[in-house]
């Protein structure tokens, strides 16, 4: 296939606001719904998430989905039915295996300052897993590091062989290589960077990218990137 770049702006995203959140979806999710924007490769949900304090997501419940979680800034206090509770925070990757079915809450852990916090969405190798949980501490610098994977050693693990999430923390004038993959999802989740050959992304923008990479992302100030790398699709595609 043609290898393709196709880059989305944050104002375009799909947007979810009440009076305790604002969230802001790269891909169609509760009531946004675009057929032609469902996912890219393996990733269903990439959502920009700021909740109030002391505010959240009562428990509710998953099935058949790898949902990684990723704060930036502030605290979110998870409670599932699998008897994890905690809270987490930037510089902590968690991981959530729904599987055969659990159910969980995501609370502000804050009485007086919102979190802000990305979490995604990719489906397992297989449906019927056992769910499970798992969190740990991670160390991002101005590399890309594998933050959860089914491929590679990470923080944490996934139930998917052909996905992994890799982050970076940037400052000015830093560069990294995007990977070589089926599909590539670049998401900035602050700052500017520039993609060789793209141009210039601010925060909540994206780079889709399918049958390519190789690309040099060079920090423009003080950034933050979250890389999807996939070398399948649904369906395996």
């Amino acid at each position: 296939m043609t290898p393709t770049v196709d880059i989305r702006r944050a104002d375009d995203r799909g947007v979810t606001t009440t009076d305790w959140l604002q969230s802001r979806h790269s891909f169609s999710f509760g009531d946004y719904y675009d057929p032609a924007n469902t996912h890219h490769g393996l990733l269903l949900v990439n959502n920009d998430d700021i909740v109030s304090p002391a505010a959240g997501f009562d428990t509710h419940p998953h099935r058949d989905m790898e949902i990684v979680t990723w704060v930036l800034d502030g605290e979110l206090a998870h409670k599932d039915s699998m008897g994890n509770s905690g809270v987490i925070y930037p510089g902590l990757a968690q991981r959530m295996s729904a599987g055969t079915g659990v159910q969980h809450s995501e609370k502000n852990g804050s009485s007086s300052e919102p979190v802000h916090f990305v979490q995604m969405w990719v489906l397992p190798d297989q449906a019927g897993v056992t769910p499970g949980y798992q969190q740990q501490e991670i160390d991002l610098g101005n590399t890309l590091t594998p933050i959860a994977s089914g491929a590679v050693e990470a923080a944490v693990t996934l139930h998917n062989r052909n996905a992994t999430l890799h982050g970076a923390r940037l400052q000015p004038g830093d560069s990294v290589e995007l990977p070589q993959a089926r599909f590539v999802h670049l998401f900035v989740a602050r700052g500017d960077v520039t993609v060789e050959g793209s141009g210039a992304l601010s925060g909540g923008d994206a780079a889709r990218l399918t049958d390519s990479g190789g690309q040099r992302i060079v920090a423009d100030d003080n950034a933050e990137i979250l890389v999807w790398e996939m070398h399948a699709g649904l369906a395996g595609a």
